[in-house]
C-alpha cells in the first residue's frame, strides 16, 4: 500500500481540496483508496464530501469499542475516516494534550480500512506535534506539498520541507494551487495573486512542480455542496491536472 501526506505550510492553499480530488483520481484508475482526515482540529473533509455531523458529541464517547466506530465510512468509491465524524461540525474539538495524542492513535492505528493500493493523508497545516507524531507513527511513502503562488505559502511550506528533512520523510514533489485565473473572454491566464520571486520558492529549494491547477470558484463551491470537483465537473481542467497528477504518482500513462 502507497501512503501519501498531503501538507501545507499555511491554511487557506486548498489543501484538504486537492487532498481528496486527488483520491478521487486514484480511484478512477481503479485502485483502492482510502483517505484520512488527520487535521483534527478543522476537519473539512466531512463538508467535503456531504457526510457533516450535526449532532452534538460527548467528550468521553468520542471513540468506544462500538465496532461500528472502527469502520471508515464510504462514499464516492472512496473510504474516509475523519475527527469530524465524531463531533458535530460546529462543535470544537477541545481535549487536553493526551486526548489528542489518544484520538490521533486510534485514528491512525484503530481503524478498519480493508484492502486498500493508496491511503492519502490530509495532514493539518503547519509544523506542530500533530504532524511530527504522525510521521512517527505512520510509514509515509512521501509527502506532496501544497502551495499557491504567493510569498507566504512558499515561506511556511520551507518550514515543512525542514520538518520533513528532519523527521526522515522523503518529499515526492509539490502542487502550485490556485494558478492563475482563465479569463472567461479572452481566455487568458490572469496571475490573481502575485508570484514569489524565483530565489524564495520551493522550486528552487529542490521540490520538483508536479502539477499546476487554474483557480476556478467552482472547485470551493463543489466542495461546499458536498460533491468534489471530479464528481460535479469532471471535464473540467482543474479535473484534467488533478487526474495529471494521479498518473505521474503512480507511473500511469496517459
Amino acid at each position: 500500500m502507497s501512503t501519501i501526506a498531503v501538507a501545507s505550510g499555511k491554511g487557506g492553499v486548498g489543501k484538504s481540496t486537492l487532498a481528496l480530488n486527488l483520491a478521487l483520481a486514484l480511484s478512477e484508475q481503479g485502485r483502492a483508496v482510502g483517505l484520512l482526515d488527520a487535521d483534527l482540529y478543522g476537519p473539512d473533509i466531512p463538508r467535503m464530501i456531504g457526510l457533516a455531523r450535526t449532532k452534538t458529541a460527548r467528550y468521553l464517547d468520542l471513540w468506544s469499542a462500538d465496532p461500528e466506530k472502527t469502520k471508515a465510512l464510504e462514499a464516492f468509491g472512496i473510504k474516509f475516516m475523519s475527527a469530524g465524524f465524531l463531533v458535530a461540525e460546529n462543535q470544537s474539538l477541545s481535549l487536553e494534550s493526551v486526548l489528542v495524542e489518544a484520538l490521533l492513535v486510534w485514528l491512525t492505528r484503530g481503524i478498519e480500512w480493508g484492502r486498500l493500493d493508496d491511503l492519502i493523508i490530509d495532514l493539518p497545516p503547519g509544523t506542530a506535534d500533530l504532524q511530527q507524531q504522525l510521521m512517527n507513527r505512520v510509514p509515509l511513502d512521501g509527502v506532496l506539498m501544497v502551495v499557491t503562488p504567493q510569498d507566504v505559502a512558499h515561506l511556511d511550506a520551507k518550514k515543512v520541507l525542514d520538518l520533513c528533512e528532519r523527521m526522515g520523510v522523503r518529499v515526492i514533489g509539490g502542487v502550485e494551487n490556485m494558478s492563475g485565473l482563465h479569463c472567461p473572454t479572452c481566455e487568458e491566464l490572469i496571475d490573481v495573486f502575485p508570484r514569489v520571486a524565483d530565489e524564495r520558492s520551493i522550486w528552487t529549494a529542490g521540490v520538483e512542480r508536479l502539477a499546476e491547477i487554474p483557480l476556478d470558484p467552482e472547485v470551493a463551491r463543489a466542495g461546499d455542496e458536498g460533491r468534489p470537483l471530479l464528481v460535479s465537473h469532471p471535464s473540467s481542467p482543474q479535473a484534467d491536472a488533478l487526474r495529471a497528477l494521479a498518473r505521474q504518482l503512480t507511473g500511469v500513462e496517459p
